[in-house]
């Protein structure tokens, strides 16, 4: 059993002012402060903890008794003449800053190409995680987690992080927190209440989410355009879905035949945001082609959907997925000549001098 103390005290003061505060409320001890909590924290391997409560309950207090008593800054160093994509990691590999900054659910790439500044406060939240994933830290106290920033976008990226984090062994992060809503999503291997002042051993699972996928008439791409990183003309005779959670549109992507080929294809594939991390795209992004192959398409065809992307996750996600079969990985001219082995190529739809990656929904098969 381990019990953590802690106890604070500073000048009694006898001013007027103050004596007449303790006198109308009672406050004799107002110049003491003290918690004590019994844990078995010792006595059982864990990577995530969380100390919440109000301000003024005690919880960097607490926050300190761990490792040396360091906070880490998320935000500490950041170069501000550099685009996040240079500065994190700098000497590292690109696919792994990449994939970190996917992970925590910063997948949006013209966030990639900006200094740390100029990011709002989710993205700068997000991006300082991605940077702690690929350091070498092993032990970490975080304070104020999630306070700056919106609170559907610290749920999501609450639940991101928590999963990127346990991919390691033998790392151990302490989340100090005012708010009880990310708890579920960060699914701590304890909590310390400082408001009950009591502890106890995480049990909370992520909550669950409706999807809810509308066919619609294109009307919602403007609201999704802003976070799409390249700039193509609408697709011919397009299909468009909408993916709603609690009526809140929160991805997008277009489906237009490509008969000739014996395939559909799909186009502008955006998630917003504050949802970006959550599983969402792909779970998107599958149930429609699904209602495709199985025929519910244009002109009722069942066949499969082609998807091109140049996202370095999004494709490393659909090698894995048994549902998807890559076809090609070529690069493109931006005039739109496909180059394949050096050799002059043919006009392409699309263009952008851009490495990308070809990939059909095949759905359920046999390997």
């Amino acid at each position: 059993m381990k019990t953590i103390s802690v106890e604070k005290e500073c000048e009694n003061y006898r001013t007027y002012r103050a004596e007449r505060v303790k006198s109308l409320f009672n406050a004799e001890y107002g110049h003491k402060f003290s918690i004590s909590v019994d844990t078995d924290i010792d006595e059982f391997d864990w990577q995530i903890g969380v100390v919440v409560g109000a301000s003024g309950t005690g919880k960097t207090s607490i926050g300190c008794t761990f490792f040396d008593g360091k906070i880490y800054d998320l935000k500490n160093g950041w170069a501000s003449d550099k685009p996040i994509i240079d500065a994190i990691a700098p000497d590292g590999d690109f696919n792994s800053v990449t994939s970190a900054l996917s992970a925590v659910g910063l997948g949006s790439v013209p966030s990639w190409l900006r200094p740390f500044p100029v990011l709002s406060n989710g993205e700068q939240f997000r991006a300082g995680l991605a940077r702690l994933l690929l350091s070498d830290e092993k032990t970490v106290v975080l304070d104020e987690f999630t306070s700056v920033i919106d609170r559907q976008v610290a749920r999501i990226a609450s639940g991101a992080f928590q999963k990127a984090w346990r991919r390691k062994d033998g790392r151990q992060a302490v989340i100090l927190t005012p708010h009880y809503d990310i708890l579920p999503w960060l699914e701590p291997d304890w909590i310390i209440d400082t408001n009950a002042k009591n502890y106890k051993r995480g049990c909370l699972q992520r909550p669950k989410f409706e999807l809810e996928i509308r066919q619609t008439n294109g009307s919602y791409w403007k609201y999704f355009k802003p976070h799409y990183y390249l700039d193509l003309p609408m697709p011919i005779a397009a299909h468009y879905f909408v993916g709603l959670v609690d009526g809140e549109p929160v991805a997008h992507v277009a489906i237009a035949p490509f008969f000739q080929s014996g395939y559909y294809r799909a186009t502008r594939l955006v998630v917003m945001p504050e949802w970006q991390g959550a599983g969402v795209g792909t779970r998107f992004l599958n149930a429609v082609c699904q209602w495709h192959l199985e025929g519910n398409g244009r002109c009722g065809r069942k066949l499969p959907v082609l998807f091109h992307t140049s996202h370095p996750q999004l494709a490393a996600a659909l090698r894995r997925s048994p549902l998807w079969v890559q076809k090609s990985a070529v690069l493109y001219q931006k005039a739109g000549t496909k180059f394949n082995n050096g050799g002059k190529g043919h006009s392409w739809y699309g263009g952008h001098f851009r490495a990308v990656q070809g990939f059909a929904y095949m759905g359920a098969h046999d390997a």
